[in-house]
């Protein structure tokens, strides 16, 4: 169970790592395009020779179709997302969406299973992303940048939702894909719905050379990142069961708020540090006697 556990927690790290790099971007959409077209292109023969050479059942195809479109409504909901909210408010109810969800399918559907203790890290872990995120604190705290009404501080909020419900489901069904083919290919067809949901924005803004011009370094080093982080998950998730592992990916939600504290120089700093220790203290719970 060590190795994936560090697989996990890469993960999580490189996740961290390229959605700073993200919000400090001038153009979400073309920025978050940019870093996983080179990806998506160097892996694309690796699709095709897999598909050609162990060809899949309608039904395989079918699902391969629904990770597609799931990712593609995913990268369009996390581009507008991080055009809205700091990374240390959107990013806890992102990741902490799927903590809940992903654990309840993999014992629901996939006959999984989570100890007492688990379950206990668990409620660690979703307190803490709900004190994080500033949730019931609306009247005592500062507002978010930009967010000078209710309805503009609980916007970012109710769309990192979204985000992390479409996190559950696309982790979901390729948790079901890695059935019938191998890690690398399947982060392919991650890699393609990813893009495929970013391109008409892409096209409409006119700005990639100028994105380039700003940010070509950090587009190159989030071309390793994004896809790397998936495709170590993708790798854990063929050694151990969901429910296990999934929580632990979470870890990433310490990296990103230390990021957004000490780099961004966003506000609540003590605050969310704190609470970014409780989640460590759930993510042990589970990592360790989940």
């Amino acid at each position: 169970m060590l190795l994936p556990i560090l697989l996990v927690l890469a993960s999580g790290m490189c996740h961290a790592v390229w959605s700073m790099f993200t919000k400090r971007s001038l153009n979400k959409s073309i920025f978050l395009w940019s870093i996983m077209m080179v990806s998506t292109v160097l892996l694309l023969p690796v699709l095709l020779i897999e598909l050609w050479t162990q060809p899949l059942a309608a039904g395989a195809y079918a699902l391969l179709l629904l990770s597609v479109a799931l990712q593609a409504l995913y990268s369009w909901l996390l581009s507008i997302t991080y055009e809205m909210g700091d990374l240390s408010q959107i990013y806890p109810v992102m990741r902490g969406t799927s903590t809940l969800l992903i654990p309840l399918i993999g014992v629901i559907f996939l006959k999984e299973s989570l100890s007492v203790y688990g379950w206990i890290g668990i409620c660690c872990m979703l307190g803490g992303f709900a004190v994080l995120s500033g949730i019931g604190a609306r009247r005592s705290l500062p507002a978010s940048s930009g967010s000078g009404t209710t309805l503009g501080y609980y916007t970012p909020m109710l769309m990192a939702l979204c985000v992390g419900l479409c996190t559950t489901c696309y982790v979901f069904v390729d948790k079901l894909n890695l059935q019938h083919m191998s890690p690398l290919a399947l982060l392919e067809v991650t890699n393609i719905g990813f893009v495929a949901g970013l391109t008409p924005a892409v096209l409409r803004s006119r700005k990639l050379l100028e994105e380039w011009r700003r940010n070509k370094f950090t587009i190159l080093l989030g071309s390793v990142l994004n896809p790397g982080s998936y495709l170590l998950f993708l790798f854990a998730l063929q050694q151990a069961p969901l429910a296990h592992i999934s929580p632990l990916r979470e870890i990433g939600t310490i990296f990103a708020t230390l990021l957004g504290v000490l780099l961004l120089k966003e506000r609540q700093g003590l605050r969310r540090m704190i609470c970014s220790v409780v989640i460590f203290c759930g993510i042990l719970l589970i990592g360790i006697w989940g």
